[in-house]
Order: C-alpha cells, then structure tokens, then sequence
C-alpha cells in the first residue's frame, strides 16, 4: 500500500448518500480539502472561472461541528446564491473558530455529474488529529 499524500481527499463508497474523506497537515487545510472533496462528489468544476471572492466566519466551536458548519455554508450559497467555491483558504480565527475565503463562480459554469448534497449528515461523522496531521469523514446527504 502506498503511502498517502501530504494533503488530498477522495470520495468513498457508501449506500444511498455520498461519503467523503479528506486529510492535510493541518485542521484548517483538512477543511479546505473537504470542501474539494465535496464538489468533487457533484461537479466538474475545471473549466470555470471564478467570479467573485465571498468570506465566511464558523466561531469557535467543537472541530467536528466547524467541519460541518463550513460545508453546510458552501450547500446553503449553492441553494441560495447560486455560487460555488472553486478555490477555499481557511485560517484560525485566534480564537478556535475559521476564517474562509472563497473564490467562487455560479454553478451554471460548471458541470453536474453526481447527485446534488443536501445535507451534511452528523451520523459517523469524524475529524480530528491523526498520525499524519489532521483527518475527516463526512456523509453528505444527497
């Protein structure tokens, strides 16, 4: 088995919704790779743009319902706004919460290609440290 990269993500397979893995050195890049690992799951997104820049502050809170909060955010603006992110940079806020800040393009501009995520789901949820940085999983309901 090869070891796995510094920093990536990937979608694994689950029965009826989607699940997503993501991992990076750090708890704030792990967030930023889950938030590719979930576009990935439902659109093409290398031929668009961006358009606009959008920011985004989750407070402090517990890491796994950061976790949530920032992907429910990116669901919440594709639904309302019709935008998603195609490039995330997430830092410490100082005070255990995020900062986001999106590059963002209307979703017209990209392609559909898997079921649209309604949903983060808490059940099986899990991110946190691990032996090589900072890791997650998430179900997405879709």
């Amino acid at each position: 088995m090869e070891p796995r990269p510094e920093r990536g993500h990937r979608c694994v397979p689950h029965t009826a919704d989607v699940r997503i893995e993501a991992w990076a050195p750090t708890r704030e890049a792990c967030v930023a790779e889950a938030v590719a690992a979930l576009l990935d799951t439902f659109v093409d997104h290398r031929p668009a743009r961006p358009t606009a820049e959008r920011t985004y502050h989750a407070p402090a809170d517990q890491d796994d319902d950061l976790l949530v909060s920032v992907l429910d955010e990116v669901i919440f603006r594709m639904d309302t706004a019709g935008e998603l992110p195609l490039r995330t940079e997430v830092r410490d806020d100082g005070d255990g919460g995020l900062h986001v800040r999106w590059q963002t393009t209307d979703t017209g501009e990209m392609e559909l290609i898997g079921a649209v995520p309604k949903a983060v789901s808490l059940h099986e949820l899990r991110f946190g440290p691990d032996a090589a940085g900072w890791a997650c999983a998430v179900t997405v309901d879709v």
